[in-house]
């Protein structure tokens, strides 16, 4: 059985929740059981953001994640306040344009992504959070690109169709 504990976070207007929701709904469009858990600091937009998700074949008993496999930081204050729930072994992707110090353990992978470096050469800067998603999924097969780009095709409709050509291009802009 696999399962994994994924833990985003990062300040409110980062996308921390859509890159969790296009996850999980990847996931779920993969026939895997799901969670999604958000939780938002006092303030939506600059007040701190983040969410939990659960992906397994089997069965999910709780939706806390309190030891992830997996953290996404796109700010300082979340990897500080999470990288040591990390379990070993797992993984810590940062935003190494918004995060000035690596990781200080040495029993994870830490994947240092330019996010913002790199959605800003292609074009947009508020896209760093479709990066920061493209070099999760390409490092960790948690779910596959094809998954990933049909749930961005169901949750971008109407007036925000027109976003998705952007976010595929930021999803597949990160080469490790």
């Amino acid at each position: 059985m696999r399962i994994e504990r994924i833990m985003f976070s990062g300040f409110g207007g980062q996308g921390i929740m859509l890159i969790g929701e296009l996850v999980s709904h990847a996931a779920m469009i993969e026939g895997k059981e799901v969670s999604w858990l958000p939780s938002y600091g006092p303030e939506m937009r600059g007040g701190t953001a983040n969410c939990s998700v659960t992906i397994s074949d089997a069965l999910i008993t709780s939706p806390i994640v309190s030891e992830p496999s997996i953290l996404v930081a796109m700010n300082g204050p979340s990897l500080d306040k999470f990288e040591q729930s990390v379990i070993p072994g797992g993984y810590i992707f940062l935003n190494a344009s918004a995060i000035d110090r690596k990781p200080v353990r040495s029993d994870i992978a830490a994947i240092c992504v330019e996010s913002v470096r790199i959605a800003e050469a292609i074009g947009n800067g508020k896209m760093a959070n479709m990066v920061m998603l493209g070099a999760l999924v390409k490092t960790t097969g948690i779910v596959s690109m094809a998954s990933l780009e049909s749930a961005m095709a169901q949750k971008f409709t109407g007036v925000k169709e027109r976003f998705i050509p952007f976010n595929k291009q930021a999803l597949n802009a990160w080469h490790e």
